[in-house]
């Protein structure tokens, strides 16, 4: 028999930052998986970050997480996205070493007091509805909370054509005993389905038949807070494209794909489907954009990143030497189609604990998410909670309108998913104030608090924080002048002298020419630019945001009778009459209760509010 604080199950994006949390909580950790060598393993792209995915990985690292700093150690290119748009939605996309990135992360757990077990949970020990330990194969351990991170492992089933093998990933066996061991419980489960594509020798492929996409210059990094000294090689991405003759091959063969012939009941993510789909779908293109990225600084691999697929082996190498520049290609994997359970992510707490059945916390693609980031931000949230819980501190939940990783979930636990989710910048109503690059201004002091995030990097942050509002406040609201440099480059003569504070507030000004930085006060400039620039903007959604609160904080009566609101559905007033909420804010995170639903509820309740006073 073993004790633990805490047990994490599955060694992926999830398990590896939930871990990593507990043990900074300072609590005995033990994480199962079924193969220690594959722990912090990419199973698809070797990258991390992208639109929406770099504000949740900053998140990650302003709370003490370690995906950034892992990304980093493995960096292979760097690229910002959305350069030519307002910085809210600027994203970071780090192509990584698919190798270092997993050596990285053990490297990281290693010189923590996790405990790293290599077997397979069979089951879960459970006494009076509580959690208390698992079951692996040869033995039993016990722990006072329990995270489950499956990822796609659970009864997962791979598919390439009419090839069907059981497991999560290439060469890996899946979970099936505790997939039977979840429904046993009757937790409201489901399939989803995700896919990847062939991987390809660079030797094989032309990349001078095909667009050269490099990094950034200088290289930028993805951890704020503890960046490594110095950066990999860095390689060049290629763009290249399918044409008529790819979409003719699959167009004559998507028969033969698992996703049309019906042996994949589970639904796909949206926003990154397979060939097959995008030409299905998308008949009227003529081409579709591939990317070719490598897999690491020595390896002769490519994943080309745009054409994921269960079509069978002979096919895909079919269509893939239709592609200009892949004629040769020689295919060291195929793709395939992996189909897994999944937990309604309807069936948790903001913390992530099921509400069913107290001890156990569920995270990663489990809950119906899609991606490393998403995968990673719910394990730390999992294992902070849990930590908490142990040491009787109050739960640790984050609002949409401080984090992404807040709006995520409360999507997920309020409303649950149609499809595998994907965090995008639109998701969050509160964008402008969650940029990628604020997030320690937002996060760093809350996780703090709570012990995640150490003294250290606590002093360099304020630090820094003391020398920004410095420059700002000696440099940029002191030094004045009676002309600028506009954007057409041609002096603007001003009638009084304005301090380059004022200044930075007018849409025609050259900020380059503005101000002459070094490398000192550089990007303390360029955050001055930005904060100044959308600082309008910014009061309004926070004036928007203390009414929203305010308002949901308002208290429903026990006693309301909402059959006496003229307006409300049918439906929705058996909703609120089955759920019974405490407060507005309780009865919008009701499915299907509308602004309009909550209006009218506000407006009853403020006439009852006024007969009181008059009576």
């Amino acid at each position: 028999m073993y004790k633990f604080d805490v047990i994490v199950i599955g060694g992926g994006h999830a398990g590896a930052e939930a871990a990593f949390s507990i043990d900074r909580a300072g609590l005995s950790c033990a994480l199962i998986t079924m193969d220690e060598s594959k722990v912090g393993q990419m199973s698809c792209n070797p990258a991390i970050g992208g639109l929406g995915k770099s504000h949740i990985v900053r998140e990650i690292d302003a709370m003490g997480g370690l995906m950034a700093i892992a990304t980093d150690m493995s960096g292979i290119q760097y690229r910002t996205l959305n350069t030519r748009k307002g910085d809210a939605v600027q994203a970071l996309r780090v192509q990584c070493d698919r190798d270092l990135y997993k050596k990285a992360v053990q490297k990281i757990l290693n010189k923590t007091n996790i405990k790293i077990i290599s077997e397979e949970v069979v089951d879960l020990i459970i006494s009076k509805n509580s959690v208390l330990g698992v079951i692996t194969k040869d033995k039993r351990y016990l722990s006072k909370k329990t995270i489950l991170t499956t990822g796609t492992f659970l009864n997962g089933k791979m598919y390439t054509g009419r090839d069907v093998i059981s497991g999560g990933r290439t060469g890996e066996q899946p979970s099936i005993p505790l997939s039977k061991k979840l429904y046993g419980l009757k937790l409201p489960m489901g399939r989803l389905k995700t896919g990847t594509p062939a991987r390809i020798k660079l030797s094989s492929i032309d990349t001078s038949k095909m667009e050269d996409q490099p990094g950034d210059t200088p290289t930028p990094w993805m951890s704020i807070s503890n960046p490594p000294k110095k950066h990999q090689t860095q390689l060049s991405c290629f763009i290249t494209r399918t044409n008529k003759k790819t979409h003719e091959i699959i167009k004559n063969n998507i028969h033969l794909s698992a996703m049309y012939s019906g042996e994949i009941q589970g639904i796909g993510p949206r926003y990154c489907p397979s060939i097959e789909d995008k030409i299905f779908k998308f008949q009227n293109k003529d081409s579709h954009q591939i990317f070719i990225e490598p897999e690491g600084v020595k390896k002769d691999l490519v994943y080309p990143n745009g054409i994921s697929t269960s079509l069978p082996k002979e096919t895909q190498a079919e269509f893939i030497r239709s592609i200009k520049g892949m004629e040769n290609s020689e295919i060291t994997e195929y793709g395939y189609a992996v189909e897994y359970d999944f937990v309604d992510p309807r069936s948790l707490e903001k913390t992530l604990q099921l509400n069913s059945l107290s001890n156990l916390y569920l995270a990663g693609q489990i809950n119906g998410t899609t991606g490393y980031e998403e995968a990673a931000a719910q394990g730390l949230i999992a294992g902070i909670n849990a930590s908490n819980n142990i040491k009787k501190q109050e739960e640790f939940i984050l609002d949409r309108s401080e984090s992404y990783i807040g709006v995520m979930l409360d999507d997920l636990t309020s409303h649950g998913i149609t499809e595998p989710y994907r965090m995008f910048t639109s998701r969050a109503e509160h964008r402008l104030l969650l940029s990628q690059n604020n997030a320690q201004q937002r996060l760093l002091m809350k996780a703090r608090k709570i012990g995640m995030v150490d003294k250290e990097t606590e002093t360099k942050f304020l630090e820094n924080e003391r020398k920004y509002k410095d420059f700002v406040e000696q440099t940029l609201k002191k030094t004045k002048t009676n002309y600028f440099i506009n954007k057409k480059n041609t002096k603007t003569k001003l009638n009084e002298n304005k301090s380059l504070y004022k200044l930075l507030s007018r849409n025609d000004v050259n900020e380059k020419k503005l101000f002459k930085t070094n490398q000192t006060n550089e990007k303390h400039y360029q955050r001055a630019i930005t904060e100044i620039k959308y600082s309008g903007y910014i009061a309004k959604q926070l004036r928007e945001i203390n009414k929203t609160k305010k308002q949901n904080n308002k208290k429903i009566p026990k006693n309301i009778n909402y059959k006496e609101i003229s307006g409300l559905s049918n439906e929705v007033r058996e909703k609120l009459i089955n759920n019974k909420p405490k407060t507005i804010g309780g009865a919008n995170q009701i499915e299907g209760i509308t602004p309009a639903a909550l209006n009218l509820i506000l407006i009853h309740i403020k006439k009852g509010e006024l007969l009181k006073e008059n009576a």
